[in-house]
């Protein structure tokens, strides 16, 4: 009942929208733009997805103390990833963070963060919507911030093609 949009909200208003709502107020950002992520595709279809926006857009990152902003660089933030069960384990994180450098460039953007988990026990998916840290390793990515042992703060400049 998420559909990106937890760190968008309030507490309040996540838990008065979630499910039908937040699904949509995903549709109406996508209707707005600019688009709210990106989406992988093979063969035609959709595979995975990630939430990628201004760190602005995001209010719940700056009330984290976890995930409070290291600095005063403008970021763009990854939030959240969705990949097709039967493509996870494929590289599809990895395919989108790296995109992910690329549009944010393309739209003026310098910089790159995310918020992976950092585990080495198996976790089902559904605890793992931010990323894994391994992940954003593979993309490029390097830690620039722990304030928790499983959730470092990771970045990467963005690169235009």
């Amino acid at each position: 009942g998420c559909w990106c949009t937890w760190w968008r909200m309030s507490p309040s208003e996540w838990l008065a929208k979630k499910g039908e709502a937040t699904k949509r107020t995903m549709r109406s950002l996508v209707k707005k733009g600019p688009p709210p992520g990106l989406l992988a595709y093979v063969r035609g279809e959709a595979v995975g997805w990630c939430a990628l926006a201004p760190r602005e857009d995001y209010p719940r990152l700056s009330r984290s103390k976890i995930l409070a902003p290291v600095d005063d660089a403008p970021v763009w933030s990854v939030t959240c990833f969705f990949v097709r069960r039967d493509w996870r384990r494929h590289g599809v994180t990895v395919a989108l963070l790296k995109e992910a450098a690329h549009w944010v460039a393309s739209r003026g953007g310098r910089l790159l963060e995310g918020y992976p988990t950092d585990t080495d026990k198996e976790q089902p998916a559904a605890f793992v919507y931010h990323g894994l840290l391994g992940a954003f390793r593979k993309a490029g990515f390097r830690e620039v911030a722990r304030r928790s042992k499983s959730r470092p703060i990771v970045r990467k400049k963005a690169v235009a093609r």
